[in-house]
């Protein structure tokens, strides 16, 4: 029994010891980080200065701080509508019995597997360009000039045009999570709505949603943090400085914790513990989506089968 013991604690240290360094410190750090001023993150504990709430108003009342929540909440909100209605879509198609489900099931997939980077470069260059793009040919092809002439990139159309480009680089990924869930669903279901005389809608309606309303809220919590951790796009979209269509919570944050853009007026929010403050504030929106969700589509109501 000792030794039974002895070898769960060897094998559990590891993965206990680096969940409290990489994840429990730093969350218990950056909390305390919030009501103190410092000038970066490797300040010494002896220079912080204690200010309270006063982090949590700074960046409550900058119109930056604002706009990328604005910025934030529609690349979760129509990113992800347009994101969930496709994935639901093609899962819905591959799962049908169609020939070569694996071909497409990897090519949708694909996106994942590039770095946001190279996904980002590919879009502002090679379709976004008004000149020599790939959504400037579609469109003078079929005699649209007007769209084929459109400004993807300029200021006005940046936020609209990154949304664009996300949502088709995270298709692919939820489109794996929904077939999954799919794919559990007996097929008795569906044949024996065959010979009720259900057509495909009601199939859909009546079968696959409700079966999949678990897998469902697993797809928005996930959707959920990965939008909340948008970043590099915005960097991409813009890298040199942050503009109004790009900005997002975590760009705010860097740049107030490394001063990367003239964004940060007041040299008094130039500090670590501005940044923490807007993490801990993206946390408990996190969590506050979490509690929404789990009321929306509670665990009691899941359908058994």
């Amino acid at each position: 029994m000792k030794t039974k013991k002895l070898m769960i604690v060897t094998f559990l240290a590891p993965a206990i010891v680096t969940y409290l360094l990489v994840y429990v410190y730093p969350s218990i750090r950056s909390i305390i980080m919030s009501f103190f001023y410092m000038k970066n993150v490797t300040s010494s504990i002896s220079t912080w200065r204690f200010v309270g709430i006063k982090n949590y108003s700074i960046i409550l009342n900058s119109k930056m701080f604002l706009q990328s929540l604005h910025n934030i909440f529609y690349i979760w909100f129509f990113g992800g509508i347009g994101v969930f209605i496709a994935a639901m879509v093609y899962s819905v198609i591959l799962t049908s019995g169609i020939k070569g489900k694996s071909f497409f099931r990897a090519v949708l997939y694909l996106p994942n597997v590039i770095t946001a980077i190279a996904l980002a470069t590919m879009w502002i260059h090679f379709a976004f360009n008004n000149k020599y793009g790939l959504f400037h040919a579609i469109f003078n092809a079929i005699g649209l000039k007007n769209l084929a002439r459109f400004p993807w990139t300029s200021p006005d159309h940046q936020l609209l045009s990154m949304t664009i480009a996300y949502g088709f680089g995270a298709v692919g990924y939820y489109v794996l999570i929904f077939m999954a869930g799919i794919e559990k669903i007996p097929a008795d279901f569906y044949e024996a709505a065959t010979i009720e005389g259900a057509d495909i809608y009601k199939k859909f309606t009546k079968i696959t949603m409700p079966l999949m309303r678990g897998v469902i809220k697993t797809g928005i919590v996930i959707w959920s943090i990965s939008a909340i951790a948008f970043f590099i796009w915005s960097m991409m979209f813009s890298p040199m400085d942050p503009e109004v269509g790009t900005i997002t919570p975590m760009v705010y944050m860097y740049n107030l914790i490394f001063g990367r853009s003239l964004i940060v007026t007041n040299p008094e929010l130039i500090n670590a513990g501005a940044g923490a403050a807007v993490g801990v504030f993206m946390t408990i929106l996190v969590l506050i989506i979490f509690t929404v969700v789990n009321f929306v589509l509670p665990e009691k109501d899941r359908l058994e089968y």
